[in-house]
């Protein structure tokens, strides 16, 4: 897939004010500071799509995107540690909570992970309340660039270790670098892949 227009349509708090949900749409989540927005900016070859900022919790509202007149990508709240107050983020996780529960047309989140980091207790409890409600999930390995190749496959193998201790196979799963450019292809293609079974519902 190419993806030729990216276009900002509406950022809200309320499943309610939503686009209506006639399009294919998939969101994007991790923990604050995984580096969402810039993988986001990335994918669709926009470099202020979607706001980065060195300051964890910035995005702070369900913000979807057009992409090619075709179908919606969502740019969701991080959850975790943010310069917030615990008021403000437990208004967050439930927005976010009855987006990801009670939107129609969302085909898949993407879970965000940072490669670099040991496997973490709030990503490994979100991944398995996904599984519990049902909800499809693919787990997308940030910031691969910033290891080496051994110690990527390290990572990568004890975060499997630690999944499969819970699931009965790892989720399908991409790694991924914004600043190497690298890792986009295979998720558009996945993607791609589901839009065409989608349409043909």
């Amino acid at each position: 897939m190419i993806i030729k227009t990216a276009e900002f349509v509406i950022s809200n708090t309320k499943l309610s004010l939503c686009p209506d949900p006639d399009r294919a749409e998939y969101a994007f989540i991790g923990r604050s500071n995984v580096g969402k927005s810039s993988l986001i900016n990335y994918i669709t070859n926009h470099k202020k799509l979607a706001k980065t900022s060195g300051t964890p919790g910035k995005t702070q509202l369900i913000n979807h995107f057009m992409i090619n007149d075709e179908w919606y990508m969502v740019d969701l709240p991080g959850f975790g540690y943010a310069k917030t107050s615990k008021v403000n983020r437990q208004k967050w996780e439930a927005f976010i909570a009855e987006y990801i529960l009670f939107r129609e047309n969302l085909l898949n989140l993407f879970v965000l992970i940072d490669s670099r980091l040991e496997p973490q207790k709030i990503d490994l409890e979100f991944m398995e309340w996904l599984g519990e409600k049902g909800i499809p999930f693919a787990i997308v390995f940030t910031k691969t660039d910033k290891l080496t190749s051994s110690k990527l496959n390290k990572n990568l193998l004890a975060y499997k270790k630690e999944m499969l201790k819970v699931w009965e196979e790892m989720p399908i799963n991409f790694a991924t670098s914004s600043t190497g450019k690298s890792g986009k292809e295979p998720i558009l293609n996945y993607i791609e892949s589901i839009n065409a079974g989608y349409a043909e519902k």
